[in-house]
């Protein structure tokens, strides 16, 4: 692999979207039909795939099956379902209105999934109600937060930063890929399953066209996903290496520098070849930390402040609003919302 990233996801993805028609009686070969996948991808060793070809093997396993959330629901989501809650949403006038509207037309279509939009202060949270008492498979979760999503995003005309995703499901045994699609923070056997970010996008005003709309959905599901990081990276690696070790413990760029072995102009040129600087992945894996440790009442924000290498609190809250648009508190005051 090469470069920021490598345009993959991983055949694992593949298997979960063929699961529930394989276990409604589908014939294996007549769901790979025309597809650019035999049944090799099935196999635990299969590795990964072009992010193209998974597109195409959505778009094309969605029309034989007929349903847009792979038989997922007691209910199917028709082909052009999908289409329909994008042209209805681009008629509103602001993201927040769109987004309502996406939400009440997707509780219309499943029989058991209801999501809301909630916001309390500058924290906004799609929060989906079910009426099953079982939890569902990771994949059906994410697959519905990949239309939410990918449908918010396009109507704000940017990339909505998500503070954490949280899933009834048992955590499953790969979830790379949905790392890089939604968020570093991802929480498992949650309560409820919900969506967290800035509240600041949804008064943005919604300035799509019928042209908008056509391009938008001739080019998805490509441009609703996140293309896979290249692991191989300075940038991943360095990332891999902050992870491990206490925030409080951090090397500055001169001593990260002569760690890896090369001048610190050399280490900055590099970062920036890749779109990155040293400076903006100690934010980012601050910032996931702080949202992991938001969530557990155990922690004070003493606690987490100095956990995260901050001689003080007010240094702490200032640099979360930087990070993510709103204060620490108004994060866990939503995401600790009993009354969800």
């Amino acid at each position: 692999m090469s470069g920021q990233y490598s345009g993959t996801v991983s055949a694992v993805m593949v298997r979960e979207a063929l699961l529930a028609p394989l276990q409604q009686g589908w014939d294996l070969q007549d769901l790979l039909d025309g597809t650019p996948f035999s049944a090799e991808v099935m196999q635990a060793d299969a590795g990964r795939v072009p992010v193209q070809h998974y597109a195409r093997f959505w778009r094309r396993l969605r029309r034989t099956i007929q349903d847009e959330f792979f038989l997922m629901d007691q209910r199917s989501m028709r082909p052009g379902s999908f289409a329909f809650m994008c042209s209805i949403a681009a008629q509103q006038a602001t993201v927040r209105q769109g987004l309502e509207v996406a939400l009440q037309f997707l509780a219309l279509v499943f029989a058991d999934k209801r999501a809301v939009l909630r916001t309390k202060q500058s924290m906004a949270a799609v929060v989906l109600r079910e009426e099953t008492a079982e939890p569902a498979r990771a994949f059906t979760y994410f697959t519905f937060w990949m239309y939410v999503h990918g449908l918010t995003c396009w109507l704000a005309n940017q990339r909505i930063a998500l503070l954490s995703v949280d899933t009834r499901s048992p955590e499953p045994d790969f979830i790379d890929d949905y790392r890089v699609m939604f968020s570093d923070n991802l929480r498992f056997n949650c309560r409820q399953s919900k969506i967290f970010f800035s509240a600041d996008v949804l008064d943005v005003p919604i300035r799509r066209s019928a042209a908008d709309l056509q391009r938008f959905l001739r080019h998805a599901p490509n441009n609703i996903m996140v293309k896979y990081r290249d692991e191989q990276s300075l940038a991943s690696k360095i990332r891999r290496q902050l992870i491990a070790t206490d925030p409080r413990h951090w090397p500055d760029a001169v001593d990260l520098a002569q760690n890896l072995f090369m001048s610190v102009s050399t280490l900055q040129r590099r970062l920036n070849e890749e779109g990155q600087s040293y400076q903006r992945l100690k934010d980012a894996v601050r910032s996931s930390l702080a949202v992991k440790w938001l969530a557990d009442e155990s922690y004070t924000f003493v606690d987490i402040a100095s956990a995260l290498g901050f001689a003080d609190v007010s240094t702490f809250y200032k640099a979360f609003r930087k990070w993510t648009g709103t204060q620490p508190s108004h994060y866990r005051a939503l995401l600790l919302d009993k009354n969800q």
